[in-house]
């Protein structure tokens, strides 16, 4: 099984290659590749009045990506703009679950955009989790409730900040099982 890391947008080609090269220590039955080609953010997305975009409309757009890929079965796009769906402020990610398709942003990953100094390591480490985390729900994992798992909710950065960069006993086992059953 093959997952593509996708950038979208902006967002730095150093960042998706880390991303790309991270999620094989979970995801260790699949090859993980960086695309090198990339999408635009789609205009439709952004909303003026909230000066964000809606995820589910670049999550579409990843989906319609991923549909004409033979050899990939999961695409994880990369935005590096503010994200949200209407019935929250603000979302890290958003994904197809179960599905071929997951989207993070890496805006509010940022230690930046809470009055922090710039940290690359917890920058990488943050987007780690989330693209674990969103590719997780493409598997059909659902979220956790043990706050130390990659699949628990992430209300704010303060939760992705407990959780740890790994599935739970109980959520590995569930991924494994769909390894079984899947391929």
């Amino acid at each position: 099984m093959k997952i593509g890391v996708l950038r979208i947008g902006e967002a730095d080609l150093t960042v998706a290659t880390r991303i790309q090269e991270n999620l094989a220590a979970t995801f260790q039955k699949a090859k993980c590749i960086a695309i090198t080609e990339t999408l635009p953010v789609p205009e439709e997305a952004f909303v003026s009045r909230r000066k964000q975009y809606r995820s589910g409309v670049i999550l579409n757009s990843v989906q319609e990506y991923a549909e004409k890929q033979a050899t990939l079965k999961r695409i994880l796009g990369v935005v590096d703009v503010d994200i949200f769906v209407p019935s929250l402020n603000f979302v890290f990610g958003e994904a197809k679950c179960p599905g071929k398709a997951a989207l993070i942003s890496l805006h509010r990953l940022k230690p930046e955009y809470y009055g922090q100094r710039p940290d690359v390591e917890l920058f990488m480490e943050r987007t780690e989790k989330e693209a674990v985390h969103e590719l997780g729900h493409t598997f059909g994992l659902e979220h956790c409730s043990n706050p130390y798992c990659v699949m628990h909710f992430s209300n704010s950065i303060f939760d992705t900040d407990r959780k740890q960069n790994l599935l739970c006993s109980k959520c590995q086992k569930k991924l494994d099982d769909t390894w079984t059953t899947s391929g």
